[in-house]
């Protein structure tokens, strides 16, 4: 093993160090709606070390780390027997491992959407310097359990964890995203943080021209205590559901690049937002 390189020597040559990693941003399974068939891609990624134009003795900020939560995944239907079974869920419950998900009348699976939107949001996120984890590598999988998700979030010592999902709500007429947090805290991080998180997400889709929750919550914030991977988890943490599948106007965004797009760039920002004020 080479010996390190000196922090004398690095600023001498004046080299820079760039640490990168290649994703693609897309789901692995194809739907059976309109939208692309993204290829696969790695559970983390990390992103460019800060220049080595600033002076070797500069104190450099920790990188942030955001663990983001694709809902479901591809397998989960073929293997009832592994994702019913019960697993903690916190607040002294069990619940089953995990589910299929929802889908639009047109069959594009919330499993596909939230794959394709997490590496979306991946992509930016890791542009802008963030490391980002994902709590599954590929959407055709089963599982992981939602204990085990909260779990990914905890060992990473997460700034933030995002869970993203999309609802299946039984009125058609239901519309609008909303973002949940844990409530009552089990925890600090389950306290002011969780709903800080919560609230420069909804800000930030909101201020992008998503509508807010029709049906559930107000004003697109919505507090809950029944779901395992919020109340599992030791890090500040939100549930976003970013509409109906069964509304057609959520749907036909939903099925869209351009649609995905826009929520992964609104999501983004609250959580941009929500690190920056958090330095």
């Amino acid at each position: 093993m080479s010996k390190p390189i000196r922090p004398a020597l690095l600023a001498a040559l004046g080299t820079a160090l760039l640490l990168s990693a290649c994703g693609t941003t897309g789901d692995k399974a194809a739907p059976s709606s309109p939208a692309p068939t993204p290829s696969p891609a790695p559970s983390s990624m990390s992103s460019p070390a800060p220049s080595s134009s600033a002076p070797p003795s500069a104190a450099r900020q920790p990188q942030r780390v955001v663990v983001l939560d694709p809902g479901h995944n591809g397998g989960n239907a073929e293997h009832p027997e592994q994702i019913n079974r019960k697993v903690p869920a916190g607040r002294g419950v069990t619940k089953p491992c995990n589910t299929t998900g929802t889908s639009t009348n047109g069959g594009y699976p919330e499993h596909a959407f939230t794959w394709d939107l997490a590496a979306k949001i991946r992509a930016s996120l890791a542009a802008k310097g963030v490391r980002v984890v994902l709590t599954r590598d590929s959407d055709s999988g089963i599982g992981p359990c939602v204990n085990e998700r909260a779990a990914v979030g905890n060992k990473a010592h997460a700034d933030a964890v995002v869970s993203l999902h999309a609802d299946g709500a039984n009125s058609a007429k239901a519309h609008g995203f909303h973002v949940s947090y844990p409530s009552p805290p089990l925890n600090a991080e389950q306290g002011e943080p969780s709903a800080r998180l919560a609230g420069s997400v909804r800000d930030a889709m909101r201020g992008d021209g998503l509508a807010t929750s029709t049906y559930l919550g107000e004003n697109g914030i919505y507090p809950r205590k029944d779901l395992g991977g919020l109340n599992l988890s030791t890090r500040p943490s939100v549930l976003v559901e970013c509409g109906n599948m069964r509304n057609t106007s959520d749907s036909a965004t939903f099925t869209s690049g351009a649609g995905r797009q826009h929520y992964a760039d609104a999501i983004t920002a609250g959580i941009l937002t929500y690190l920056d004020k958090d330095d």
